[in-house]
């Protein structure tokens, strides 16, 4: 089969590798997309140490059971141990031996990939398999990040960044009745932002009209997020959607004083995933997407880098 395959850190080459094998417990899956993602250009990049080499990357899968035919999807979260504190009480996330597609075991940037049967998911029948690869990680995180936020029905909310996920994370929250700023570097983003029902839409560093009741930052520049701490009310959450930061620069302690509250976004549960593609299914959501080849993977990450992705990147392996 092919797959784009990752030696070291710049090192992403398509080529021929062999077919993987499924063990006990395993379900062998024919991909017919896979999004990419901000955390597949971190590891590519380096900024994430490689947990696995070679490794093939790409964890937003999307793809048919072989044998059975049942569409199915592959998310981040690959497995977890179910015996620790943490996948006992419920939050599988913090597993110290989960186990994370793309990172520590092969991912969906190939014709065929093997995975957990308990950590697969139906899909809706509604969606494309490219509209629904950036459900997996984009939308699913998104979802998560908004639980985390505390973010209730009619609050106003803060999206710092807005790329795959935020542009799905607004959709939910429009669903819910929030009113939505969107903060964005680019004017696309911020006209993407109004599109999709944001009230508002400006610079990181610009002051929106109403104080945030909650804010989701998805920029991986610590910045941004004392930007989103200075633009939230007194009592509101910032909640952190990144796996890794440039920095946490100084900010005076003003910022956080009256109860306002910091929170980082660790990885997801299979709870958070049912949840959420049961509520993309009902909503409906659709991903805005720019699709690529197998073969152009490297490319859809250089643009990705470059901030000149529109919505969702997906690579559409099917018909490479």
């Amino acid at each position: 089969m092919r797959a784009a395959v990752l030696e070291r850190p710049r090192e992403l080459t398509v080529r021929s590798v062999p077919d993987p094998e499924p063990g006990e417990g395993q379900l062998l899956i024919e991909v017919g997309a896979c999004g990419v993602c901000r955390t597949d250009l971190q590891i590519t990049s380096g900024d994430l140490e490689m947990r696995r080499s070679p490794v093939i990357i790409g964890h937003q899968v999307v793809g048919r059971v072989a044998g059975t035919g049942e569409r199915v999807g592959l998310a981040w979260l690959a497995g977890a141990c179910g015996r620790c504190r943490y996948c006992l009480g419920g939050r599988e996330n913090l597993c110290e031996l989960a186990e994370f597609t793309g990172w520590t075991v092969d991912g969906g940037y190939a014709e065929r990939v093997v995975a957990r049967s308990d950590f697969v998911y139906p899909l809706p029948d509604s969606l494309s398999d490219v509209e629904a690869a950036p459900l997996l990680c984009a939308g699913i995180i998104g979802y998560r990040s908004l639980r985390i936020s505390g973010i209730r029905p009619g609050q106003v909310l803060g999206l710092f960044g807005f790329g795959s996920s935020a542009h799905l994370a607004i959709q939910v929250a429009r669903h819910w009745g929030c009113p939505v700023a969107v903060f964005a570097r680019s004017e696309a983003e911020r006209q993407l932002g109004l599109r999709l029902g944001a009230s508002w839409a400006g610079g990181y560093d610009d002051v929106q009209p109403v104080p945030l009741d909650a804010a989701v930052t998805f920029a991986p520049v610590g910045s941004v997020v004392v930007a989103a701490l200075a633009a939230t009310a007194p009592g509101g959450t910032v909640a952190i959607n990144a796996i890794h930061l440039d920095r946490m620069p100084e900010f005076s302690y003003d910022l956080l004083w009256k109860e306002r509250s910091l929170r980082s976004v660790a990885n997801f549960t299979r709870r958070d995933a049912r949840e959420f593609l049961e509520l993309a299914a009902a909503i409906p959501i659709q991903a805005e997407t720019t699709v690529f080849s197998l073969d152009d993977a490297p490319e859809a990450l250089a643009r990705l880098e470059e901030g000149a992705i529109r919505g969702s990147a997906v690579l559409d392996i099917a018909g490479s």
